[in-house]
């Protein structure tokens, strides 16, 4: 499998951003690049190794939640520019 220039191009569009042909260049081949190393990465030989979830055993690092105080919600949405049933309220940005 290949990335092509109409590949990125669409997913581009899906992500509505906008790049210069040489962006659609530099990461068609980017894109091609990391498509390789995965298909390198199927050819190797992992029959008898162990598995594992990560490289680090990581114990659980959690810490006790706290309650601390916020921001006073009155003040927040005093300063917002459009605030509705104690919200503040943004402009649609998904279609």
């Amino acid at each position: 499998m290949s990335v092509t220039i109409r590949d990125v191009e669409y997913v581009a569009k899906l992500a509505r951003l906008e790049f210069t042909e040489e962006q659609k260049q530099k990461f068609t081949e980017d894109l091609n690049g990391i498509l390789n190393y995965v298909e390198m990465l199927k050819e190797v030989d992992t029959e008898n190794v162990e598995i594992s979830i990560g490289a680090y055993r990581v114990e659980n690092a959690l810490r006790e939640d706290v309650v601390k105080p916020s921001f006073d919600r009155e003040a927040l949405l005093k300063n917002a520019p459009d605030a509705q049933e104690g919200f503040v309220k943004v402009p649609k940005v998904i279609e």
